[in-house]
């Protein structure tokens, strides 16, 4: 069974610095048409940084959108001509002064299928050496570490409920699992 919508036309209804609101008129697998409101997105890269005594490196981060404090992972939009790989490097760097020599890819997510085309990459990294962050001007974050045992608590419990952030830990833990 053929699923795919056909675009008719498209519009932008808002653009940003990196985001775009669109609609399209499509053609469903009907016949019929109808309209999509979307948003577009470069992309992201959120990184799971490892360390050696099994904690994993954590940020509390203000999110304007909600009015609150988030506990997150290390993350950051993908740069014009920058590898996934590149963008995650550059955001452990900018954002808690880590550099990793190990990188492993665990997968991709799509945080929000109805209105979004934003694809997360989720990188896990490790072999961690300190350094110092370089914090965007417009960044105000606070790193922390607690061993990966606890970060999934704060899942079950509610405490974590930034997407990218849970689903990278669960992939973290099941790929330790099978791998070590």
């Amino acid at each position: 069974m053929d699923l795919t919508e056909h675009c008719i036309s498209t519009e932008d209804l808002a653009k940003g610095d990196f985001l775009c609101v669109k609609r399209d008129q499509v053609r469903l697998p009907s016949g019929h048409v109808s309209q999509r409101e979307y948003v577009t997105h470069p992309g992201a890269v959120v990184i799971v940084p490892l360390l050696n005594n099994g904690n994993v490196v954590l940020e509390r981060q203000f999110r304007y959108p909600l009015n609150q404090v988030f506990i997150e992972l290390p993350a950051g939009k993908i740069d014009a001509n920058e590898s996934t790989l590149q963008t995650g490097q550059r955001e452990l760097l900018e954002e808690t002064g880590y550099q990793a020599q190990d990188w492993v890819k665990l997968g991709e997510q799509h945080p929000c299928i109805g209105y979004s085309n934003e694809v997360i990459h989720i990188y896990l990294a490790r072999d961690l050496k300190a350094g110092v962050s370089h914090l965007d001007v417009d960044e105000a974050l606070e790193v922390f570490e607690l061993p990966l045992s606890e970060a999934i608590k704060l899942i079950q419990q509610g405490e974590i409920t930034d997407s990218k952030t849970i689903v990278a830990l669960f992939l973290t833990e099941k790929y330790i699992q099978n791998n070590e």
